[in-house]
């Protein structure tokens, strides 16, 4: 009988980035599901190891366990490993054992770097794994070590660990943070609210790791000659500046009235950083006015730039938006920015990530408040949170039921991943070669 050799059928960069997420969260719940991950020595359920694994390797921080009081040294340890694979990338760090063996990078492994990264090209890419990878440890190191003395002071030894926990978690904008104790849980950063230092320290990690490697690398070739940066590169830049002045200073007016002015500052300050999108806080959020908790939603959305340690539908997104608006105004056919004119294709995939993210957003929220029984706003609130893979919650997640759980686990999933990605390892990528007949349409 003759038997003919069925075609292999290779899996695209983006089923291999979806699939390699996928491998190493259900790897990470199976660890913390182990009684050596808890300090009470117990088999933890499935569904809160599945939901903390999540949470960590989309660096989201939402959490129904308090990381400091429930999880042992082990489980820990754990979950600082995810968060670390989740804010370079399982493909990153993939590639970076690859390179430290001195295998060879393939073609097709280059692509899927790419991907991973949000590289313009394939060229070059190996380089820039290397830079991500000396940039990260540079900055998770130095942030640590300005922690050392603050933690040490407060912790003892174990304030060694503290200080590398939290400038991972920092760096990689995740927000898990070991604070807490068994009579007094889920507190984040809140002790350290009026302290300039830890202030600074914290926001500043959460800010490099938001700008995107990228953009970090060409302040480094570059330097100062903002001129001979990439235009991405100067989108973020300007853009990121105004979502954190603005927002500070609405904070500093309207919501953090009371009090002296540097507590103010601080407070302020650090409200408008951590949302886009590390997940700590040093005030109480449930407490804040409705109009404060929905800039922030607004501001956890927006999240970071791409291929950077945040979330959200990145700021560029919502850039390339504004200049196509701009552009419509003017009547102009190209949307512009710094004198350089955009492809109709980051337009496009600009409209379908903001239409995904906030058809996604509604549907979760909606989901959750009708399984609850909860207000509509704060369910959007939490919902936010996992999708932009922020952390940040106004103490209702702990209480969800598992349905609601299960719908953030895939919200942080979905949205540490990507819409694009789903979307190209769904359908693919490959464009039609036909095109049907145009027809007018009115719109607005």
């Amino acid at each position: 009988m003759l038997r003919f050799p069925l075609p292999k059928k290779r899996l695209s960069s983006f089923q291999v980035i979806i699939a390699g997420f996928a491998a190493v969260d259900f790897l990470g719940a199976l660890l913390l599901v182990l009684p050596i991950s808890a300090r009470a020595r117990c088999l933890t359920p499935f569904s809160e190891a599945l939901f903390t694994s999540t949470s960590a390797l989309c660096v989201t921080g939402l959490a129904v366990q308090d990381t400091g009081s429930y999880w042992s040294a082990f489980g820990q340890c754990v979950i600082l490993l995810l968060i670390q694979i989740g804010g370079l990338g399982v493909i990153t760090i993939a590639a970076a054992f690859a390179l430290l063996s001195g295998r060879k990078i393939s073609l097709m492994q280059r692509s899927t770097l790419q991907e991973a990264s949000g590289a313009p090209q394939v060229g070059g890419i190996v380089r820039l794994t290397g830079f991500i990878l000396r940039a990260t440890l540079f900055f998770e190191l130095a942030g640590a070590v300005l922690l050392l003395p603050v933690f040490c002071a407060d912790f003892g030894p174990k304030g060694i660990f503290y200080a590398v926990f939290h400038s991972i978690s920092a760096f990689c904008n995740a927000g898990f943070d070991l604070l807490g104790t068994a009579d007094a849980r889920f507190v984040s950063l809140t002790r350290y609210a009026h302290h300039p230092y830890v202030v600074l320290v914290i926001t500043a990690l959460i800010i490099c790791g938001s700008l995107g490697f990228l953009t970090w690398e060409d302040i480094r070739v570059h330097r100062l000659h903002l001129h001979r940066y990439r235009m991405q590169s100067k989108v973020i830049l300007a853009v990121n500046a105004l979502l954190l002045v603005l927002p500070a200073l609405y904070f500093f007016c309207f919501e953090f009235t009371a009090g002296p002015v540097q507590s103010r500052a601080l407070l302020s300050w650090f409200q408008a950083v951590t949302p886009r999108t590390a997940g700590f806080n040093t005030a109480d959020l449930a407490a804040m006015r409705s109009p404060s908790q929905a800039l922030m939603v607004a501001l956890m959305l927006l999240g970071g730039a791409p291929g950077s340690t945040a979330g959200g539908m990145k700021i560029t997104t919502l850039a390339v938006l504004l200049a196509n608006m701009l552009a419509t105004f003017r009547r102009r056919k190209d949307a512009e920015f710094f004198g350089r004119r955009m492809d109709t294709s980051a337009v496009k995939n600009a409209a379908t990530i903001a239409e995904m993210y906030m058809l996604v957003f509604f549907l979760g929220s909606l989901a959750i408040a009708t399984a609850e029984g909860l207000p509509m706003s704060v369910c959007m609130f939490e919902t936010a949170s996992a999708v932009a893979t922020v952390g940040l919650t106004l103490g209702i997640t702990p209480q969800l039921g598992l349905f609601s759980q299960c719908i953030l686990i895939v919200l942080m999933f979905w949205g540490r991943v990507g819409a694009l990605t789903l979307i190209y390892a769904a359908f693919g990528r490959t464009p039609a070669h036909s095109r049907l007949p145009q027809e007018k349409i009115a719109v607005g």
